[in-house]
C-alpha cells in the first residue's frame, strides 16, 4: 500500500508543525492526543540518548535520522504548551535566539573575546543576570536534579569551583584521590556496606575533579573507554568461539595472554 505524504508542499519545519497538529486533532492518533508533557518527556530523554549514541558511532546516516526524532519530540511537546494557551514553537524558537544574541556579546556585539575561558566566564556572568539569581540562592541551584549522576557531578564540581571553593592545580586533586582509595581499602576491611558505597562514591567524585582539571569530561572519557573494553571483549569472544572453546573453561591468565594479544593488535 502507498501512503500518501502529506504537507510536501510547505517547508520542512512547517510541515513537522502542521503534522504533530493533525496527530493531536480530533482524527488524529489515540495514542498521540493521551500523551502528556510529562509522559513524552520520558520519550524524549530516550531519544537524546539514542542521538548521542548515534554520534559516538560516527554514522551520519544515524545522526541525521536520530535527530529528527529528537526534533519531533521538541515540537509535540511545544504543541502541548500551545494547546494548554502558553506558547508555539516560533515562541520557542525566538526566545532562545535572542537569549543565544544576548549570551553571545562577544559576536553579536562590540566586545571582542579570544579566549575561550573568557567567553565561558562571560556566559556565566550573562546567565546569572538573567536568572535574578541572589546572593542567598545556591550557585547549584539550576543543575537539573535528574541528570545523570557522572554528569551531574561534573556540573555541581564545576559551580563550586566557579563560586572559588576548588583545589589549586591538579596535583591537589590527585593527592585527594589517593587519600579516598586509601579510606575506601579501611572500608572495605570492614563490613558496613553504606561504609563502602559512600567511600566509593568518593572516589568517582573526586576523579570527576581529575577530569575537570584535566579539560576532560568524565561522561565523554568513560564512554570511550566502554565502547573501546566493548569491542576487545567481543574480539576476545569470538576467537574463543572459533576455537571452539567456553570462556568458562578457560583459565585467567589464558584470558589475560588473551587479551594482551588483542590489545597489541589494534597498534
Amino acid at each position: 500500500m502507498t501512503t500518501k505524504m502529506p504537507f510536501s508542499s510547505l517547508a520542512p519545519l512547517d510541515a513537522l508543525t502542521r503534522l504533530v497538529k493533525t496527530l493531536r486533532g480530533d482524527k488524529g492518533c489515540p495514542w498521540d492526543r493521551q500523551q502528556t508533557p510529562r509522559s513524552i518527556s520520558v520519550y524524549l530523554t530516550e531519544e537524546v540518548y539514542e542521538l548521542v549514541d548515534a554520534i559516538e558511532s560516527a554514522d551520519p546516516d544515524r545522526v541525521c535520522e536520530e535527530l529528527g526524532d529528537v526534533l519531533f519530540h521538541i515540537f509535540f511537546i511545544a504543541r502541548l504548551y500551545e494547546e494548554m494557551g502558553h506558547f508555539d514553537i516560533d515562541t520557542v524558537a525566538r526566545l532562545n535566539s535572542e537569549k543565544m544574541i544576548r549570551r553571545h556579546p562577544h559576536v553579536f556585539g562590540e566586545d571582542r573575546l579570544e579566549s575561550t575561558e573568557k567567553i565561558r566566564e562571560q556566559w556565566h556572568e550573562i546567565k546569572k543576570r538573567e536568572k535574578n539569581q541572589l546572593r542567598s540562592e545556591s550557585v547549584l541551584d539550576t543543575i537539573p536534579l535528574q541528570l545523570p549522576a557522572l554528569m551531574r557531578a561534573y556540573r555541581v564540581s564545576e559551580r563550586a569551583a566557579r563560586a572559588g571553593f576548588d583545589w589549586s592545580d591538579i596535583a591537589g586533586v590527585m593527592d585527594k584521590v589517593t587519600e579516598e582509595c586509601a579510606e575506601f581499602k579501611r572500608a572495605v576491611a570492614g563490613d558496613n556496606h553504606r561504609q563502602h558505597e559512600v567511600e566509593f562514591g568518593d572516589i568517582l567524585f573526586t576523579l570527576v575533579n581529575v577530569a575537570r582539571f584535566a579539560r576532560i569530561h568524565p561522561e565523554t572519557a568513560l564512554t570511550g573507554s566502554i565502547k573501546k573494553f566493548e569491542k576487545r571483549f567481543r574480539e576476545m569472544e569470538k576467537r574463543i568461539n572459533n576455537a571452539g572453546r567456553d570462556m568458562n573453561d578457560l583459565p585467567q591468565a589464558k584470558l589475560d595472554e588473551l587479551w594482551d594479544e588483542i590489545k597489541e593488535g589494534e597498534g
